[in-house]
């Protein structure tokens, strides 16, 4: 399974409609963060594992789309981090981990 990177803010309000009739994951990843690559290498860790496949994966990258990024923050209502993984469901956060919780076993026991 893969994720599908979200550049644009007509994107995100499609994945934020789309939450009402399948969950949505979005990893906020930092291409200059190590941090962050690191939770990048855990987010595709899962996918390769055992992912739930009724759930639909995202990634939106910071800094390259910073308007796409601070739209999801706002959405939610949930404070920018980076690394962060946030799975929305019904356009609203369900749960969120950010930095070093971001880790193939805290995705399994949540999504799965």
């Amino acid at each position: 399974m893969t994720w599908k990177e979200i550049t644009s803010l007509e994107e995100w309000d499609d994945i934020l409609e789309k939450s009402t009739k399948r969950g949505q994951v979005i990893l906020k990843h930092s291409t200059t963060c190590p941090v962050s690559s690191n939770a990048l290498k855990e987010y595709e860790h899962y996918l390769d594992e055992s992912p739930n496949n009724n759930v639909d994966y995202n990634l939106v990258k910071v800094i390259e789309s910073r308007a796409v990024s601070n739209k999801i923050a706002e959405d939610l209502n949930v404070k920018h981090e980076s690394p962060q993984v946030i799975f929305v469901k019904d356009k609203s956060k369900y749960w969120t981990a950010s930095h070093w919780s971001v880790t193939t076993e805290h995705m399994t026991a949540v999504l799965n």
